[in-house]
């Protein structure tokens, strides 16, 4: 770093012409916020501030040697490394001074060409630093930067820095993070990140899945009207299909029915069999108990409708069923009389 010293230049002697005045012609150009330190003979002397450059003054014919200083404020950053609880890790730690020329003639005479050098051997000279981070773990970082910035605040104090005519000043302290250790915990954060996206994600997903299966259990019709609203189904095309379902519906509400009557069709004639089957049985009038007639009965109206022919006119328990032989014609069996009337009509 070329600071406070910017460069320096030697100068070739100026010889004398017959009837011409001597001017120095190999000055460096002067850059903004610098200003020239000539060497003559052995004193150091600063071309007068704020005056035109006049190459035949006589400092600058007499000069072997030209510096140009910069006189403005500068902040500097010196680092050092220290060592951390483990020899396999290192802190490094950045302290910043704010410097500025007091004196350009000390400066030159000194050649301070680069202003971190000393600073560097200030810094050195702390004995206390190594100690406080060998304290610490690679990872404790935020400790470290608390610790190293008061103790450099301590030691600015008792001992301030000090580099021949300039003002130096303590400004502040940094600990850098490792680039292995900002790898690490780059990759660390990127992880949970993408954790929270994916949990996020999936508890969007089963939020809308709620969602959605509390509306289609409100039916089908308010599936559609929803379907027409967010996706913008047609109107006709919801309307035809909704006529579909109720048509389908219909058919299948038919289907059940006719297999309904069909099985009911079907038991009767079970019943019906049933009872000749007993009643042909040599013992049959001693089979029709109370018991047995109401299980017919059941088994004819599933739904629990009595049948009025075989309670009004069933044998009762322990009794034989009237005949009506020698009565004349036995009166035939009716559709809406129930199943019997006398068990000599089953008999036939």
């Amino acid at each position: 770093m070329a600071y406070p010293v910017v460069s320096e230049h030697v100068l070739d002697p100026v010889t004398g012409q017959l009837f011409k005045r001597r001017r120095r012609e190999n000055m460096p150009p002067l850059l903004p916020g610098t200003v020239y330190v000539l060497q003559v003979g052995g004193h150091y002397r600063q071309y007068p501030e704020g005056l035109v450059f006049d190459p035949g003054h006589d400092d600058v014919l007499d000069a072997s040697s030209v510096s140009l200083v910069d006189t403005r404020v500068r902040v500097v950053e010196v680092r050092r490394t220290l060592h951390s609880v483990s020899e396999a890790d290192e802190f490094t730690i950045g302290v910043s001074f704010s410097c500025q020329v007091t004196d350009p003639e000390l400066v030159a005479r000194q050649g301070v060409v680069d202003v971190t050098a000393p600073l560097r051997a200030y810094l050195a000279g702390e004995d206390e630093l190594p100690r406080t981070a060998a304290e610490f773990r690679i990872e404790e970082i935020n400790a470290v930067r608390e610790s190293v910035a008061r103790r450099m605040t301590a030691y600015t104090t008792v001992a301030p820095p000090r580099v021949a005519g300039m003002q130096v000043e303590f400004v502040g302290t940094e600990v850098y993070v490792a680039e292995d250790l900002r790898g690490w915990e780059q990759t660390l954060r990127q992880q949970r990140r993408d954790q929270e996206l994916q949990q996020g994600k999936q508890d969007f997903e089963t939020r809308q899945t709620q969602q959605m299966a509390e509306l289609l259990s409100l039916g089908p019709l308010y599936a559609e009207v929803l379907h027409m609203v967010r996706d913008g189904a047609d109107m006709a095309d919801v309307v035809r299909r909704m006529n579909e379902a109720t048509a389908l519906e219909q058919s299948r509400r038919a289907t059940t029915e006719d297999a309904a009557a069909t099985h009911a069709r079907d038991m009767e004639k079970s019943v019906v069999d049933l009872i000749r089957v007993l009643l042909a049985r040599p013992d049959g009038d001693a089979v029709f108990s109370e018991e047995l007639i109401d299980v017919l009965i059941r088994l004819r109206n599933p739904a629990g409708e009595s049948g009025p022919a075989l309670t009004a006119g069933s044998p009762k328990s322990g009794a034989r069923p009237q005949s009506t032989v020698g009565e004349g014609r036995r009166k035939p069996y009716a559709a809406g009389d129930g199943f019997v009337r006398e068990e000599d009509d089953l008999v036939e």
